[in-house]
């Protein structure tokens, strides 16, 4: 819980995110042999804070001192401290905020590939081990404990600063800090392999580091706008798994299972975000689409004609495929099958979407819904060979099986 404060305060201190780290380490050591005979401090985290500051001086010290080989030690020892302590840019208590937000640009800067910056940010900011993140993304161990090491490697080489950026390059930069906090959350929310439909612990480490961020930079509407979206996707996790582990589809969820305290915190937040007014952005967005859905007791009462405007706004400020591909579906929902079906046969020679698995679900479930039974199972048995998880296989699967019993 303290490891990012303690790493954050370091970095500023030693201007080195790797070195940050295994003193963070030997300082977490330390209380690890000391504690159980000492029994627990007043308060642990000041403790670490301090046995960490110790170390990075200590650090100091004995690279000054290697220079210095003939130097007397003694009297002058305590001379020397003083002097490196003076030196260094040593934050006090109420600087830690700051020292987490330069943190978190510095994970997330884009001199990083999108899959280190996740792997750092979870190692980092997260506390994950290198091998609860592996195990989250299905990577080999080995293979994400080098992307972690050359991501450091190359924030060094780049002279990357420790700072909070400005202007247009703070906009970029909070762009990549909000993408990959969601990145992580959707790798929960809908794995993309293996065989669980879910993986809570990374949707919870997505929404505390979210929650941070969005008190560290509360004159953000889109830090705001994504905190809600998540707290509102988060409240439908125990209705979006049957008691099998099976996926449960959104449509079919039962809505007494969803958490209404995360839902009133979702809320919450998109009123923060809409108060703070401007142009809304993608999140403030979706979380405005995603507050339909949770305002909706049963989804007859869904707003769908709002969400397809919603999603034609979203269109327009961030177009993508996978944007078009969901504006289908709320406008199949809004206006029918047919008209949905038309938008998704547009999107068919997409290349990004060629080997897309929700391409060919999304359009099976158009055709199963206009009686095309035939042409539906298809699609879905195409979906299933194109997707990597083996609970999303086995629902499409059981889709085609269902179109078969249609068309006897």
């Amino acid at each position: 819980m303290e490891s990012a404060k303690i790493i954050a305060v370091l970095t500023r201190m030693v201007r080195d995110v790797g070195l940050a780290e295994e003193l963070a380490q030997d300082a977490l050591v330390a209380a690890l042999q000391r504690w159980p005979e000492s029994g627990l401090p007043d308060s642990p985290g000041a403790w670490l804070m301090t046995a960490a500051k110790r170390r990075a001086i200590d650090h100091f010290r004995r690279g000054k001192l290697q220079d210095r080989k003939h130097q007397e030690l003694g009297r002058e020892l305590k001379v020397e401290e003083e002097s490196v302590v003076a030196s260094m840019d040593i934050p006090e208590q109420e600087d830690i905020s700051d020292d987490l937000l330069r943190l978190m640009f510095i994970c997330c800067h884009p001199v990083l590939a999108k899959e280190a910056r996740v792997a750092l940010a979870l190692r980092l900011l997260g506390g994950l081990t290198t091998q609860e993140i592996a195990r989250a993304f299905l990577v080999p161990e080995p293979t994400l404990a080098q992307r972690i090491v050359r991501a450091k490697r190359t924030l060094s080489e780049a002279g990357v600063p420790f700072e909070v950026p400005t202007g247009t390059d703070r906009a970029s930069r909070l762009s990549s800090v909000l993408e990959v906090i969601y990145l992580i959350f959707n790798e929960g929310y809908s794995a993309t392999a293996g065989e669980e439909w879910m993986r809570p612990g990374l949707c919870d480490e997505a929404l505390r580091l979210g929650r941070i961020l969005a008190e560290l930079a509360s004159g953000e509407s889109e830090v705001h706008g994504l905190v809600a979206l998540m707290e509102i996707q988060a409240s439908r996790a125990l209705a979006r798994v049957g008691l099998g582990g099976e996926p449960v589809l959104l449509l079919d969820q039962d809505r007494s299972l969803w958490d209404p305290l995360l839902i009133q915190h979702g809320l919450a937040a998109l009123e923060r975000a809409e108060r703070l007014g401007g142009t809304h952005g993608p999140y403030v967005l979706q979380a405005a689409i995603a507050a339909c859905h949770a305002r909706a007791r049963s989804p007859e009462e869904t707003d769908w004609q709002r969400i397809a405007a919603l999603y034609d706004a979203l269109a327009q400020l961030s177009p993508s495929p996978i944007v078009e591909l969901n504006r289908a579906v709320a406008v199949a929902m809004a206006f029918g099958p047919a008209n949905g079906l038309e938008l998704i046969d547009s999107l068919r020679s997409e290349p990004s979407l060629r080997n897309y698995h929700l391409l060919p679900s999304v359009r099976g479930d158009f055709l199963f819904k206009l009686g095309r039974y035939s042409e539906a199972q298809s699609e879905f048995v195409r979906a299933a060979s194109l997707t990597q998880n083996a609970r999303e296989r086995k629902l499409l699967l059981d889709r085609a099986r269902a179109c078969v019993e249609r068309q006897c």
